[in-house]
């Protein structure tokens, strides 16, 4: 019997504070990670571990990454994008929570992956973002639940947008 193509499953918080008037989000700088290094990315994102949910995950790599605690009731759905892997890159579904309260003041607590942490306004986001970050942000905005993205080709697009 044929075994059934595997899919692996990451989490990215969209950790949001006001500032100034400013709706603003937590971004780190990825470093030795072997994907996007030297790109922003949602700051405490990471792959759901087995026998883990996914708010469980985003619990556990807050935690683990910026040594804040996030309770499961400030965790929210935001959006899921499937991200389709050609040319032997992974297929993901990449599930986004936005994070409106936590327990303490986020810090780099795993130097060896992340080289920078900084709050960013909403409106105005580094170059540098990975862009299908950017894109499920502005999807989470206009309040899209779902897109797929196919990687793996000459450039990252996405396809299928679904309302």
């Amino acid at each position: 019997m044929e075994e059934h193509f595997k899919v692996y499953s990451a989490v990215f918080p969209i950790i949001i504070k006001r500032y100034e008037g400013q709706m603003q989000v937590l971004l780190s700088m990825r470093k030795n990670t072997g994907y996007m290094d030297g790109r922003w990315d949602f700051a405490g994102s990471g792959h759901v571990d087995k026998n883990e949910s996914a708010k469980q995950a985003v619990a556990r790599e807050c935690l683990e990454e910026l040594g804040i605690i996030v309770k499961q009731d400030n965790i929210h759905f935001a959006h899921l994008s499937h991200r389709v892997g050609l040319n032997g890159e992974r297929t993901y579904f990449d599930i986004y929570f936005t994070v409106d309260s936590f327990i303490g003041e986020p810090f780099i607590a795993e130097p060896e992956k992340c080289s920078e942490l900084q709050w960013f306004a909403i409106d105005r986001l580094p170059d540098e973002i990975i862009e299908i970050r950017k894109q499920a942000l502005q999807l989470y905005l206009e309040a899209v639940p779902y897109d797929e993205v196919i990687t793996g080709n000459t450039e990252e697009h996405s396809c299928c947008r679904k309302d």
